[in-house]
């Protein structure tokens, strides 16, 4: 079995910053060579004792919202963990485990929220990068509000809906057609400048 601190060495040490937020195939074969079953067992239930102290439960989230976006990307797996991580992100949250961790790795307590297609979940997470990300914050913020935004727009990501089987509205058409989310996030950088 992976330990939490393996997915803590890999994502914050042996990854850069910039590699969390690039498509890059080989990255994400060397995520699911290395992680795939231990994702497997968190998506069953188990780990449960990684939620148990603050960096563990930094690595599950990591590990369940994060690292199948890479694993499974352009699959509808790519999201099917997304529950529990944002469980195990509130309850962390909720105990300011958050704060005990330095920044940049911080705002992966924030991203499940960021994630969420739910209108209180984003604005929460808008709230809490504003709050508590004092130092790498900024870049952040533009991302979050404009999640916020799309899910404002239509209570959900447009984007996803291929590979989750849903039906694309007209409006969200036009809005992946205008750019999408490339689009709405150069509108928030406009807006924040």
């Amino acid at each position: 079995m992976v330990a939490p601190e393996t997915v803590l060495a890999f994502w914050l040490d042996e990854c850069s910053p910039a590699d969390w937020y690039k498509s890059d195939p080989a990255l994400d074969a060397k995520i699911r060579d290395r992680f795939a079953a231990t994702w497997q067992e968190a998506s069953e239930g188990a780990l449960s004792l990684w939620l148990t102290y603050p960096s563990g439960t930094l690595a599950y989230i990591i590990l369940t919202d994060q690292f199948p976006r890479n694993m499974f990307r352009d699959s509808d797996k790519a999201f099917a963990t997304d529950g529990i991580a944002r469980a195990a992100a509130k309850m962390a949250i909720e105990r300011k485990w958050d704060m005990k961790i330095d920044e940049p790795a911080r705002q992966f307590f924030y991203l499940p929220l960021m994630h969420a297609e739910n209108l209180c979940d984003q604005d929460r997470a808008v709230r809490l990068i504003h709050a508590r990300m004092p130092e790498h914050g900024a870049n952040n913020r533009d991302h979050a509000c404009a999640h916020r935004a799309v899910i404002r727009d239509f209570g959900r990501f447009p984007y996803r809906n291929d590979v989750l089987g849903r039906k694309t509205t007209p409006a969200e058409q036009a809005f992946l057609d205008a750019g999408g989310y490339g689009a709405a996030i150069r509108a928030q950088q406009n807006a924040a400048e």
